[in-house]
């Protein structure tokens, strides 16, 4: 199918966008370790059961011990470590500055393969990154007027999304989203060497989600947090329920499609139209909430769509 990989990676934006929206309210009530944890056990008993009803076994055990290697790796940095920093950093500096901050994935996905697979990207494909990026960064930055509390339980949840008014930006938060931003193209580039050929992503997707599992619950027993987790969970059952659609959303669709489009095009391209969740929130905000959109917003996401067109036609 022609445009596979740029098409995979505009959906998982999409998908993302949504996840964000979902998993902010559960995070509110039991916290990004708690969250983290929680939801990639969700995502692999998801991708259990559609491994087995696709290709008769609950995981891919004879992918090759290079695959699960290069796929486990990825799943270790970027969905157990990358993440792990992300969640901290949108507590720390919010959503917003979050959002900025992880789409210098983009760039570090463009060095790294670079590094590792000598990839170099078309003139027109660099004038389109470019653009989206600034598309981005452009929304990202727009100023936040103060506006009055919010009246309902979704103004609640989309109210999480955007950092206090005025905030002082901590540097560690600063720090804390640079890390998810090269997690997250370490990850991409990790899955590009382990998705060769036509491995299926939903596959792949079990041997990140797998590593990942593996490596948080390992964390968690060491510390002596496993027991707290749970019930951390018992107390907040609402929580359980929206960490298990997140999970769905998420990891398991959103990451399913990142893998498909790191398999059929260039890492810095899927990079960048995987990093547009600061404009997919637009639409949500607009339609669901009634937000009245400044022109800086509007400007910024037909920069980044621009940037997508070029990327597309190159």
């Amino acid at each position: 199918m022609l445009y596979i990989g740029e098409i995979a990676g505009l959906l998982t934006s999409l998908f993302f966008a949504i996840n964000a929206i979902v998993i902010s309210r559960a995070g509110k009530q039991v916290g990004s370790v708690v969250l983290n944890r929680t939801r990639v056990v969700f995502a692999l008993a998801y991708l259990v059961v559609l491994n087995t009803l696709l290709f008769g076994q609950p995981l891919p055990i004879g992918a090759g011990a290079e695959r699960w290697l290069w796929l486990g790796l990825s799943g270790l940095i970027g969905l157990a470590i990358g993440d792990a920093f992300l969640f901290q950093s949108y507590i720390l500096v919010g959503p917003r500055i979050g959002s900025l901050l992880l789409s210098l994935a983009t760039v570090f996905g463009v060095l790294e393969a670079r590094l590792f697979f000598g990839e170099l990207l078309r003139p027109g494909q660099i004038v389109g990154i470019a653009l989206t990026l600034a598309g981005i960064i452009w929304v990202v930055l727009e100023r936040q007027p103060a506006a009055p509390a919010p009246a309902g339980e979704i103004q609640s949840v989309m109210a999480e999304l955007r950092p206090e008014v005025g905030r002082k930006v901590p540097l560690t938060g600063i720090i804390f989203g640079i890390v998810a931003a090269f997690g997250q193209a370490t990850g991409l580039v990790f899955s590009r060497q382990g998705m060769q050929g036509s491995f299926s992503p939903i596959s792949g997707n079990a041997i990140r989600m797998s590593a990942a599992v593996l490596a948080l619950w390992l964390v968690a027993f060491f510390q002596r947090q496993a027991r707290p987790t749970i019930q951390t969970l018992k107390d907040h059952p609402s929580a359980l329920k929206l960490i298990a659609l997140a999970a769905l959303i998420g990891p398991v669709i959103g990451v399913s499609l990142s893998l498909l489009a790191v398999q059929n095009a260039p890492v810095g391209v899927a990079s960048v139209l995987t990093s547009l969740l600061p404009v997919f929130i637009l639409p949500f905000s607009h339609f669901l909430l009634k937000e009245r959109l400044g022109w800086q917003p509007i400007a910024g996401t037909l920069l980044a769509m621009t940037g997508v067109i070029i990327l597309f036609i190159s």
